[in-house]
């Protein structure tokens, strides 16, 4: 059902479509996350060109932002208040029903791309004109201001409702202007605060959240909840962002010369850079414990199927 009502919002029009970073792949015909063709950034075999530092829209960056970023269609295409229309019904064969659904795919990504993350801006004091005419008219200085913006200096999260924040100061600001670049930092600080990752996962934003808190050397946080929600290959992939962005770090030094990857560098992670490091190492041994148990379980099945 939930693949036939994203066909029919999408058979009933849409956003313009953007270019693919999830491919219908397959002899199947299934959607889904496919695997980057970069080299992973933070892998102890590649180096990045010269001593320039990762920028957020450089291609590879890119890459591991929009996997960690997620694919979620029933968030994606969630149900917005609007006036009510009959719904259109339309019979579908599988084949044009699993076309419908790489077409909601495709929008999914048209939504999901991030917005720019920039320097604030150098204040602007150009003189536009001057109109020596005018010179003496009045006495009364005059000072013109735009009052379309409606978003207080203090802000408020009310209701965990993050994305609507981020998505009203995107529609007000520009990615330069000192406001946007507040209201952001804010909002990341607060999720991160309160651990409510997962608000922003599958929108837009969470690249833009990642890469703040990469940044900030403040990933312990979201890799403790990537570990706790069974997604070992986000967390490997925001530690290798990490050692990309931070090549002289402890933890990268020790990855590189012990040839770490997958879990052990987020164990390596744990024990050298991590400022929560005894809750990372619990997190990984409840996640160790539940695929060992869920190895034995299977396990077991086969024998008494045999």
């Amino acid at each position: 059902m939930a693949a036939f009502r994203i066909a029919r919002r999408v058979l009933r029009g849409s956003r313009p479509v953007a270019n693919a970073e999830f491919p219908c792949a397959g002899t199947g015909g299934q959607c889904r996350r496919a695997l980057s063709t970069h080299p992973d950034p933070g892998d102890p075999g590649t180096k990045s060109a010269g001593s320039r530092k990762p920028q957020f829209m450089d291609d590879d960056v890119q890459s591991v932002l929009t996997r960690i970023t997620g694919l979620d269609l029933e968030k994606v295409f969630k149900p917005v208040k609007q006036q009510l229309k009959p719904p259109t019904y339309k019979l579908m064969t599988n084949e044009q029903l699993e076309e419908a659904r790489c077409k909601a795919v495709d929008a999914a990504k048209a939504y999901l791309r991030m917005p720019p993350v920039l320097n604030e801006r150098e204040p602007i004091n150009d003189v536009l004109a001057e109109d020596k005419v005018l010179d003496g008219l009045e006495t009364a200085k005059y000072v013109f201001t735009d009052i379309t913006y409606d978003i207080p200096h203090r802000v408020v999260f009310a209701q965990d409702r993050y994305e609507d924040i981020l998505d009203l100061c995107l529609n007000q600001f520009e990615p330069d202007s000192a406001d946007y670049i507040r209201v952001h930092q804010q909002t990341y600080e607060d999720i991160d605060k309160h651990g409510k990752y997962d608000l922003l996962r599958s929108t837009r934003h969470f690249g833009g959240l990642v890469w703040y808190l990469v940044n900030r050397r403040k990933i312990d946080g979201l890799l403790i909840d990537m570990i706790q929600k069974d997604l070992m290959d986000d967390a490997i992939n925001v530690l290798q962002l990490y050692h990309r962005l931070y090549p002289e770090c402890q933890s990268s030094k020790e990855a590189s010369q012990q040839q770490a990857r997958g879990i052990d560098l987020i164990k390596i992670f744990s024990h050298t850079d991590s400022k929560r490091g005894g809750y990372i190492e619990l997190a990984l041994q409840v996640y160790q414990e539940a695929l060992n148990s869920s190895a034995n379980q299977d396990l077991r099945r086969n024998e008494e199927q045999n």
